[in-house]
């Protein structure tokens, strides 16, 4: 284990020639399961000397990116900056900004990297692999083929424009990368609260990027072919926008997760807390479900539902 100061870093092989691998969790404060998971690649692989030195390539492992974040329990840290819209940071900037420095610099430095996530206290997501649509097709196709190989049911690429993520400096380094999205609110806290097991989705999902790049020499485990969705407009891929809602209360939702709708479908219904008067929330694209709010207070503009849909251009 080394440490940047600001998050610990546990770096296991280098001894055979291969790709420097870059698997991070906890970029938010409030999303376990990923830090879980990679806890046990790093539990795994400490028990397990004589694999982690039969590596072909390097390993690196970040349990716990924005400490300052876990230990409120949020999203974001003490300086209430989101750690995914600050990148690629300053080193003499607040904590948040710290961070994200340091951890630029670790992803500017590997070959390749996976981003893991969920929807944290509030939001439930379709378990999907995620990319930026890189101007590059040979780094987009290697993004397509890590995702692919995650063996999640769901891949989505999206705009390469958005700044500030981890993936936007990925792409200014044309280093290859996913993000990766796990359920959220109440199921991820059922299954943290029992633990995760080396079978569980997000830690067979890293060893078989591992596998894919060979830097396991274990042959690469192909369960399912997800469905792939690509959507080129340039917001796509920001969830914390898709269907605002028009009001703060009560918050039902109308559908369910992974569910296909039509244009105009009814997704939540929102009441007011002093009354019983309601606004209904409709879908403003068809498509399929793969955000959805699992709370049961909402504030207005908050993120409602994300519909993936294809998209090439007008």
């Amino acid at each position: 284990m080394s440490d940047s100061s600001l998050f610990p870093i546990f770096r296991f092989g280098g001894k055979k020639d291969g790709p420097a691998l870059l698997i991070s969790a906890g970029v938010h404060g409030d999303e376990y399961l990923p830090m879980l998971a990679v806890q046990n690649l790093i539990r795994h692989f400490e028990n397990n000397p004589d694999e982690a030195d039969s590596l072909n390539g390097t390993l690196i492992l970040i349990p716990v990116v924005n400490g300052s974040a876990f230990a409120l329990g949020n999203r974001c840290g003490e300086d209430d900056k989101d750690l995914a819209r600050t990148c690629p940071g300053v080193d003499d900037g607040t904590i948040t900004e710290q961070v994200a420095a340091a951890l630029s610099r670790e992803i500017e430095a590997v070959d390749f990297y996976v981003d893991v996530h969920t929807g944290g206290t509030e939001l439930c997501v379709f378990p999907l692999a995620g990319y930026v649509l890189h101007s590059d097709e040979r780094i987009l196709e290697q993004q397509r083929n890590l995702a692919r190989a995650f063996q999640l049911p769901f891949c989505w690429g999206t705009s390469s424009k958005l700044e500030g993520r981890s993936l936007s400096v990925a792409r200014d380094a044309n280093v290859p990368a996913i993000y990766i999205e796990y359920y959220g609110s109440h199921r991820e806290a059922s299954e943290a609260t029992v633990g995760i097991g080396m079978d569980h989705p997000l830690v067979h999902g890293c060893l078989n990027v591992m596998r894919h790049l060979n830097l396991l020499p274990e042959e690469e485990s192909t369960r399912i072919s997800p469905e792939f969705v690509e959507d080129t407009r340039p917001d796509s891929g920001h969830m914390q926008i898709c269907h605002p809602a028009p009001a703060t209360g009560f918050y039902r939702a109308r559908v369910k997760l992974g569910q296909r709708v039509g244009m105009g479908a009814p997704l939540a219904r929102i009441t007011s807390p002093g009354s019983l008067e309601s606004i209904e929330v409709q879908a403003n694209r068809a498509g399929k479900v793969i955000v959805l709010r699992d709370y049961p207070r909402i504030n207005k503009d908050d993120a409602i539902a994300v519909i993936a849909e294809q998209y090439s251009g007008p």
